[in-house]
Protein backbone atom coordinates (compact mmCIF):
# COMPACT_ATOMS: atom_id res chain seq x y z
CA UNK A 1 0.00 0.00 0.00
CA UNK A 2 1.36 3.54 -0.85
CA UNK A 3 2.01 5.86 1.71
CA UNK A 4 -0.25 9.23 1.94
CA UNK A 5 1.13 11.70 -0.12
CA UNK A 6 0.04 14.59 2.08
CA UNK A 7 2.18 13.44 5.34
CA UNK A 8 4.86 14.19 4.08
CA UNK A 9 4.26 18.20 3.11
CA UNK A 10 2.21 17.88 6.77
CA UNK A 11 5.33 17.13 8.63
CA UNK A 12 6.81 19.72 6.97
CA UNK A 13 4.48 21.71 7.84
CA UNK A 14 4.31 20.89 11.38
CA UNK A 15 8.44 21.31 11.55
CA UNK A 16 8.02 24.95 9.97
CA UNK A 17 5.50 25.61 12.90
CA UNK A 18 8.05 24.44 15.29
CA UNK A 19 10.23 26.70 14.07
CA UNK A 20 7.93 29.90 13.73
CA UNK A 21 9.28 31.11 17.04
CA UNK A 22 13.00 30.97 16.00
CA UNK A 23 13.28 27.74 18.14
CA UNK A 24 11.95 24.15 18.52
CA UNK A 25 10.88 23.57 22.07
CA UNK A 26 11.94 20.04 23.46
CA UNK A 27 8.28 19.20 23.60
CA UNK A 28 7.84 19.89 20.45
CA UNK A 29 10.82 18.08 19.27
CA UNK A 30 9.35 15.17 20.83
CA UNK A 31 6.42 15.60 19.42
CA UNK A 32 7.68 15.76 15.54
CA UNK A 33 9.97 12.87 16.40
CA UNK A 34 6.69 10.78 17.31
CA UNK A 35 4.64 12.08 14.62
CA UNK A 36 7.61 11.19 11.81
CA UNK A 37 8.17 7.62 13.86
CA UNK A 38 4.20 6.87 13.34
CA UNK A 39 4.03 7.80 9.42
CA UNK A 40 7.11 6.30 8.48
CA UNK A 41 8.92 9.17 7.55
CA UNK A 42 11.24 9.41 10.05
CA UNK A 43 14.24 8.20 7.56
CA UNK A 44 12.72 10.67 4.48
CA UNK A 45 16.30 12.39 3.56
CA UNK A 46 14.62 15.91 4.07
CA UNK A 47 12.25 15.03 7.26
CA UNK A 48 15.46 13.43 8.78
CA UNK A 49 17.63 16.60 8.30
CA UNK A 50 14.62 19.16 9.23
CA UNK A 51 14.13 16.86 12.58
CA UNK A 52 17.55 16.43 13.53
CA UNK A 53 17.67 20.45 12.52
CA UNK A 54 20.70 20.35 10.12
CA UNK A 55 18.77 23.49 9.58
CA UNK A 56 16.27 26.06 10.65
CA UNK A 57 12.85 27.05 8.68
CA UNK A 58 12.37 30.40 8.67
CA UNK A 59 8.47 31.56 8.96
CA UNK A 60 7.89 32.27 5.04
CA UNK A 61 9.02 28.88 4.07
CA UNK A 62 6.30 27.46 6.52
CA UNK A 63 3.98 29.68 4.65
CA UNK A 64 5.35 28.19 1.52
CA UNK A 65 4.72 25.24 2.38
CA UNK A 66 0.85 25.66 3.88
CA UNK A 67 0.33 27.47 0.55
CA UNK A 68 1.16 24.59 -1.63
CA UNK A 69 -0.19 22.03 1.07
CA UNK A 70 -3.96 23.97 0.31
CA UNK A 71 -3.57 25.17 -3.12
CA UNK A 72 -5.17 27.69 -4.90
CA UNK A 73 -9.03 26.81 -3.35
CA UNK A 74 -8.66 25.16 0.03
CA UNK A 75 -11.35 23.09 1.03
CA UNK A 76 -12.57 23.17 4.76
CA UNK A 77 -11.46 19.63 5.13
CA UNK A 78 -8.10 20.49 4.30
CA UNK A 79 -7.72 23.63 6.39
CA UNK A 80 -9.61 21.80 9.47
CA UNK A 81 -7.20 18.85 9.03
CA UNK A 82 -4.35 21.06 8.68
CA UNK A 83 -5.30 23.31 11.92
CA UNK A 84 -6.14 19.88 14.00
CA UNK A 85 -2.46 18.42 13.51
CA UNK A 86 -1.15 22.02 14.28
CA UNK A 87 -3.09 22.10 17.37
CA UNK A 88 -1.78 18.85 18.56
CA UNK A 89 2.06 20.25 18.09
CA UNK A 90 1.16 23.66 19.50
CA UNK A 91 -0.49 21.98 22.73
CA UNK A 92 2.91 19.77 22.88
CA UNK A 93 4.36 22.61 24.96
CA UNK A 94 1.41 24.10 26.08
CA UNK A 95 2.29 26.98 25.01
CA UNK A 96 0.51 28.93 22.30
CA UNK A 97 3.58 31.66 20.80
CA UNK A 98 1.96 34.62 18.30
CA UNK A 99 3.24 33.84 15.56
CA UNK A 100 1.97 30.43 15.98
CA UNK A 101 -1.58 31.88 17.04
CA UNK A 102 -1.30 34.49 13.65
CA UNK A 103 -0.56 31.28 11.55
CA UNK A 104 -3.55 29.52 12.94
CA UNK A 105 -5.76 32.72 12.47
CA UNK A 106 -4.61 33.05 9.25
CA UNK A 107 -5.87 29.03 8.57
CA UNK A 108 -9.22 29.88 9.99
CA UNK A 109 -9.51 32.70 7.34
CA UNK A 110 -8.98 30.74 4.32
CA UNK A 111 -11.79 27.61 5.35
CA UNK A 112 -14.75 28.61 3.18
CA UNK A 113 -16.95 27.50 5.97
CA UNK A 114 -15.64 30.13 8.13
CA UNK A 115 -16.98 32.61 6.24
CA UNK A 116 -19.96 31.91 5.67
CA UNK A 117 -20.79 29.98 8.83
CA UNK A 118 -20.28 31.07 12.63
CA UNK A 119 -22.13 28.49 13.95
CA UNK A 120 -20.76 25.36 13.00
CA UNK A 121 -17.37 26.68 14.94
CA UNK A 122 -14.46 24.24 15.30
CA UNK A 123 -13.97 22.52 18.60
CA UNK A 124 -10.23 22.78 17.81
CA UNK A 125 -10.54 26.03 16.97
CA UNK A 126 -12.06 27.17 20.49
CA UNK A 127 -9.34 25.55 22.08
CA UNK A 128 -6.83 26.88 20.85
CA UNK A 129 -8.31 29.82 21.38
CA UNK A 130 -8.60 29.00 24.81
CA UNK A 131 -5.18 28.24 25.54
CA UNK A 132 -4.32 31.19 23.51
CA UNK A 133 -6.00 33.60 25.84
CA UNK A 134 -5.01 31.88 28.75
CA UNK A 135 -1.43 32.64 27.57
CA UNK A 136 -2.22 36.33 26.76
CA UNK A 137 -3.53 36.75 30.24
CA UNK A 138 -0.55 35.18 31.70
CA UNK A 139 1.59 37.84 29.75
CA UNK A 140 -0.19 40.65 31.16
CA UNK A 141 -0.20 39.69 34.68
Amino acid sequence: MAADPNLKPLLKILIGVAWIDGQIQPEERTYLHRVAAEKGLENEPEIQSLLHEARGVKPEECYTWVNEYLGEHPTSDACQQLIEAISGLIYSDGMVDSAEAKLLANLQSLDPTQATSESGKSPVLTAVRSVYQRWISTLNS
